[in-house]
């Protein structure tokens, strides 16, 4: 579907919404309709030009804003929600019997309620028929840990996480801010801002071994928040570092060689550059073996690591050998 279908959909379903849940925060409707807060702000400016023949200001849609909250003063007529196709309702379904056993990102047997409404709904479920919905089929049984870790998605709670990263065969507890779950590929990932490592980083659900909700928000700067997932980089564990490298043209084929993703072209042939690591040692060597060719910019660990191991065979160097 298009941006612009998508939206008009989008539109069509908002005054309905609005109606079930007046006094809704923007905050909550944004969240419940997939969208930013300032796109819903886009999409309320233009409701409010929709509405019956005539145009005039008492034929429009209108809404009453108090403080944070939005109610429907006036539907002008859009009082029911689409209802689906049955190609539509056919791919739902399929959709939703898919993220049922993917952890973290439903609530099971929520997900198996909505799939027997829209069975029921769509009518592929004969009354009398014997035929299995979802409604006597039992929910799987969440694992705890995939619920603590949705929950505080859901309500914006910061986390404290044991995970397992598989590269390293390492545990390691981290203090996290959550910003989505996502799907990538056959696997569920929690984004989230890592407090430690000072960025955005994906963590795979089933090697988060236990998780804690904080009594605090869930805080992560705000171009974190408002950025886009971006998983091109993660070919092996999404849970990788990544290096922010300064590249001078006689490197620039490490570009073709090494899973890199050019963020800016520099003067003279230079270009900025990220690049996912597994082993901060492995990493060090690689940037000491271009020499003044290639300059760690972030993360800052990395950089002290790069220049430390530098200074040390520097020094070596000057000592020259030593007489038996």
């Amino acid at each position: 579907m298009s941006p612009v279908s998508t939206r008009l959909v989008r539109l069509l379903n908002m005054v309905p919404y609005f109606q079930a849940n007046p006094r809704i925060t923007y905050a909550e409707a944004a969240a419940d309709l997939g969208v930013s807060t300032k796109q819903l702000r886009e999409d309320l400016n233009q409701l409010w030009m929709c509405g019956l023949p005539g145009y005039g200001p008492g034929d429009l849609i209108d809404f009453e804003f108090s403080g944070d909250t939005i109610e429907v003063t006036f539907s002008a007529g859009i009082d029911q929600p689409l209802r689906l196709t049955s190609p539509e309702a056919t791919g739902l379904l399929v959709a939703l019997r898919a993220l049922v056993d993917v952890p973290g990102v439903v609530d099971p047997a929520a997900a198996r309620s909505a799939i027997a409404k829209i069975e029921s709904a769509a009518g592929t479920v004969a009354h009398g028929s014997g035929a299995a919905s979802a409604e006597s089929e039992p929910a799987p049984v969440e694992n705890q840990v995939a619920g603590a870790v949705r929950e505080a998605v859901r309500a914006g709670k910061a986390l404290t996480i044991e995970y397992y990263s598989a590269s390293g065969d390492t545990l390691s507890s981290r203090t996290v801010d959550p910003i989505r779950v996502l799907l990538v590929g056959d696997y569920s990932y929690l984004e989230a801002w890592s407090r430690e490592a000072e960025g955005v980083r994906l963590f795979r659900f089933d090697r988060i071994v236990d998780a804690r909700a904080l009594d605090e928000p869930s805080a992560p700067p705000e171009p974190a928040l408002q950025g886009p997932p971006d998983t091109s980089l993660f070919d092996a564990d999404p849970a990788l570092p990544s290096a922010t490298l300064r590249v001078a043209p006689s490197a620039s084929w490490m570009l073709e060689y090494y899973p890199m993703r050019v963020l800016q072209e520099l003067p003279d042939g230079y270009c900025e550059a990220a690049m996912t690591y597994a082993s901060e040692d492995w990493m060090t060597r690689l940037v000491l073996g271009f020499g003044s060719a290639v300059t760690v910019l972030a993360p800052e660990s990395l950089a002290i690591r790069v220049r430390e191991a530098a200074t040390a065979a520097l020094r070596a160097y000057s000592a020259g050998p030593r007489s038996g």
